[in-house]
């Protein structure tokens, strides 16, 4: 099976209607400048988006199927927010392939992890009878990530990639340990949240009130160094702020995935990944990084949804 080499995806999860869009995002865009930033993604090359069931309050994947599938690569998620229930991965997988008006998925991640073995089990079933290409893992640790890798590997299938969170200011899968382990085991690393929600754009550009914004706009005034050293380094590589924390992700050997709604943030998600860093510059972005001491929302952020072993 041919293998999928991302350089950067399309993240969905900003895609909706417009009260989601207003409330959560600051601004709805409508439909008609999605389909526009689907076209020139293609132009550039970028060919995958990245989906769940409640992107969008639900709508990210029925919009993506009535825009069409034919030539992208689509990734998809099961989230167990319930214990293992017979044919429940099944169910959920038959629900999206009907919203994409396809008969398979490209890549199909375990969303967080909840009874790893049965739903993952469930996952190759479904991957046997050619409705899913790849399998990945989304929101685990590195042990949770070893015993994915075990499970896949009984069942001579290769594990895909990982979908953590991970950006300039949230660096602990690093630290930790599972990045080594993805490269040593020539497994991809999807990072989400590589712009944490605004805090890592340009600060001088005026954004409108969201939910997303209010808590970050408190942590970007700890972050003022951080953001003369990227500012500084943008201008010398002709780029934007955002685009330098989206080439970092890169420099590193990181897929990002990007939120793009509009046609110029596809564009400017191409060029970033294309932008080499010299390790100085990469050094300095992470010591400031550190030094700036701003929280984020966390790299384990949604480990109060893994419900416990059961006895």
């Amino acid at each position: 099976m041919e293998n999928i080499i991302a350089k950067a995806v399309i993240g969905t999860n900003s895609w909706g209607g417009k009260m989601y869009g207003k409330a959560v995002r600051g601004s709805y865009v409508e439909d008609s400048i999605i389909k526009e930033a689907m076209a020139e993604a293609e132009k550039q090359g970028l060919k995958i988006y990245d989906l769940a069931r409640d992107y969008g309050l639900g709508k990210a994947q029925k919009m993506i199927g009535e825009f069409g599938t034919e030539n992208i690569i689509l990734s998809a998620k099961y989230t167990p927010f319930t214990h293992y229930k017979k044919n429940c991965v099944r169910r959920s997988l038959e629900k999206d392939l009907s919203d994409f008006k396809r008969d398979y998925v490209d890549i199909y991640w375990l969303h967080l992890p909840t009874d790893i073995e049965q739903h993952l089990n469930e996952i190759i079933e479904l991957y046997n009878e050619g409705k899913i290409k790849h399998i990945g893992i989304s929101n685990f640790d590195l042990e949770e990530c070893k015993l994915s890798k075990r499970i896949l590997d009984n069942a001579g299938i290769p594990l895909y990639g990982i979908q953590n969170h991970y950006s300039l200011i949230s660096r602990e899968w690093e630290k930790n340990g599972l990045i080594d382990w993805c490269k040593e085991n020539n497994i991809s690393f999807w990072a989400w949240a590589v712009l944490e929600e605004g805090m890592l754009t340009d600060p001088r550009v005026k954004t409108k009130f969201s939910l997303m914004k209010l808590y970050m706009n408190r942590q970007k005034k700890k972050m003022h160094d951080l953001y003369r050293v990227m500012i500084a380094i943008s201008k010398r590589h002709g780029i934007t702020v955002p685009q330098v924390a989206e080439a970092y992700c890169v420099n590193k050997g990181i897929v990002p995935i990007c939120g793009c709604r509009k046609p110029n943030q596809v564009r400017e998600l191409a060029e970033a990944v294309e932008v080499k860093f010299s390790s100085k510059e990469m050094q300095l972005l992470e010591k400031t990084a550190d030094l700036s001491g701003a929280k984020v929302l966390g790299h384990d952020l949604f480990r109060f949804a893994v419900l416990k072993k059961r006895r």
